[in-house]
């Protein structure tokens, strides 16, 4: 016992002579780097390896931890199954797809892959000392629930922000399980109760930010969940499961593009699983569960490129977002939400005005009335009777100047029901859920909505977290006061909370300069009738 405190001892003191920044975890001590501006510790696991056997089950606590701790490179990411376009787009489209994929503020960042990935990031002004109890903000990445990873997600300009504003914040992002590996679903996933498993991945990380972010310098009290994308929906189930006991875990929620889906039971996801098992060379197992966890991470991983991804065919008719499971999901989020099983917190949720429009490319065959009405029914309503279903195609009919892009006339068509799609792929998906959640909670609980013009799918996220914009402003306002307006910046204007009457939402420019304050009422009775669709026959 004495020899190991004298070397606890003698590292310690041989990192403080060499002036890293360090932080006493148990028995261990973590190094990190820093800037001058923002200190950070990358890659500090949260959880036991998931691999294995523990490959496809709940995350296991990191019970204590000893030694030294390297957190001075970006950390391992989960395995990547990044959505691919399809071979045969035309020219001009391809183009148009490419150019958003690679449209990011963020610098590319290159770190390994691994199932052994389950690791948080927690980035603070430089000098914060243990106790400093600064506001928390808990980030979850974007990515489909198939890729991104805390790699992807430096907060060094938003913390110089917030150190600017007098409102200095400790960002922790979360790197959890993705695609095969965490969001299988079909009776075999329910019945063993391990659907869902990056939500209790990410959940996990919530309980380790109450027990160690004093450490670093942050207030357990006042942690604020923030996701973009993925990231967003995943804040709206943690709001959502439990019965809406968030368990103290966080006082406040932020969802750039994403609300709690309209998404069904897990077992909808049958064939995508049966589709893995069979790449997987597992269909002939007894236990064809059990015989996933055994095949290589590569085989899991190819296997599961047989299943469509957002850029294919099927769109935003997603095959590995989460879904009702019994567990983490007791019912479909949108039920939950009608019952009043949210999280009383307030929170903050908005999309970018085109959110469908990347998503609707791989869909550019379908050209006329009849593939269209084909499309919806096979891809997201397959259990609603068509005499149901009919009266929806009057609500978005095609006629491009109605359609997404919005606000752009005629032009923007780039096959005969793109805009149509695109129109209906981000209503049902983004802005019909945002907006169905204001209305069921925002007499409950302060809640604030945003749009962003101009700008496709995560255009509004992306900018706030890497470049420090205005909404940026915002979020670290929200965080630090619970109130977006904050008293603190003179580059914002006020935002007024959301109510179901004068319905107030933020806009945002290009840029994400704000521009002014307008009624949220852009399709009302085209998206109120797809809620009716999406409460009955969940997708």
């Amino acid at each position: 016992m004495l020899l190991s405190l004298l070397a606890y001892l003698t590292t310690v003191f041989a990192i403080a002579r060499a002036g890293a920044p360090t932080v006493a975890l148990d028995n261990a001590i973590v190094i990190g780097h820093t800037n001058g501006t923002v200190t950070s510790y990358f890659g500090i696991p949260y959880a036991e390896p998931p691999i294995n056997d523990l490959r496809l089950r709940l995350p296991k606590p990191v019970t204590a931890y000893n030694g030294t701790i390297n957190a001075t490179v970006p950390a391992t990411q989960c395995i990547q199954l990044p959505a691919v376009p399809r071979s045969d787009l035309p020219a001009e489209i391809a183009k148009d797809l490419l150019a958003y994929i690679a449209l990011t503020p963020f610098p590319t960042v290159t770190a390994p892959e691994s199932e052994d990935c389950l690791s948080v990031t927690v980035q603070v002004p430089a000098g914060t000392k243990p106790g400093a109890n600064l506001p928390v903000l808990a980030y979850i990445y974007a990515g489909g629930f198939t890729s991104g990873s805390t790699a992807q997600s430096s907060a060094d300009v938003l913390i110089q922000r917030s150190i600017e504003l007098g409102q200095p914040i400790v960002f922790v992002s979360i790197n959890y399980r993705l695609g095969p590996f965490a969001f299988l679903g079909g009776k075999e996933i329910k019945d063993a109760g391990v659907g869902n498993l990056g939500l209790h991945d990410q959940r996990l990380a919530l309980r380790w930010i109450q027990q160690h972010i004093t450490a670093f310098g942050g207030d357990p009290k006042k942690v604020t969940i923030n996701g973009a994308s993925a990231g967003a929906v995943s804040v709206g189930l943690h709001m959502v499961t439990n019965g809406g006991n968030n368990e103290g875990l966080f006082r406040a929620g932020i969802m750039h593009a994403g609300s709690p889906l309209p998404t069904g039971d897990i077992e909808i996801q049958q064939p995508f699983y049966d589709t893995v098992v069979e790449h997987a060379n597992c269909t002939g197992a007894a236990d064809t569960l059990e015989c996933l966890r055994g095949v290589s991470a590569d085989t899991l991983l190819q296997a599961a490129k047989a299943v469509p991804n957002t850029f294919d065919y099927s769109g935003l008719a997603q095959a590995w977002a989460p879904r009702a499971d019994g567990v983490f999901l007791e019912a479909p989020p949108q039920h939950l939400v009608l019952a009043g099983s949210v999280a009383n917190i307030p929170f903050i949720t908005g999309d970018a005005l085109d959110e469908g429009t990347v998503f609707s490319t791989g869909s550019f065959n379908v050209t006329t009335e009849d593939e269209f009405r084909t499309f919806v029914q096979q891809e997201f309503f397959p259990h609603t009777p068509a005499d149901v279903l009919a009266p929806l195609f009057d609500l978005y009919p095609n006629i491009a100047s109605e359609g997404s892009p919005f606000e752009t006339g005629d032009a923007n068509e780039l096959s005969p029901e793109f805009k149509r799609m695109a129109a209906l792929q981000g209503d049902i998906t983004f802005q019909a859920p945002r907006r169905f959640l204001l209305d069921q909670r925002s007499l409950e609980q302060h809640a604030w909505t945003y749009t962003h013009i101009g700008q496709p799918h995560g255009s509004d996220a992306v900018p706030a977290l890497a470049e420090g914009d205005d909404l940026a402003d915002y979020v670290i306002q929200f965080t630090a006061t619970l109130d977006p307006n904050g008293g603190a910046s003179n580059r914002t204007i006020v935002w007024p909370r959301y109510d179901p009457l004068a319905r107030s939402m933020l806009v945002l420019l290009d840029g994400d300069t704000p521009l002014e304050i307008v009624p949220d009422t852009a399709r009302l009775e085209a998206m109120a009738g797809l809620t009716i669709l999406t409460v009955a026959y969940p997708i």
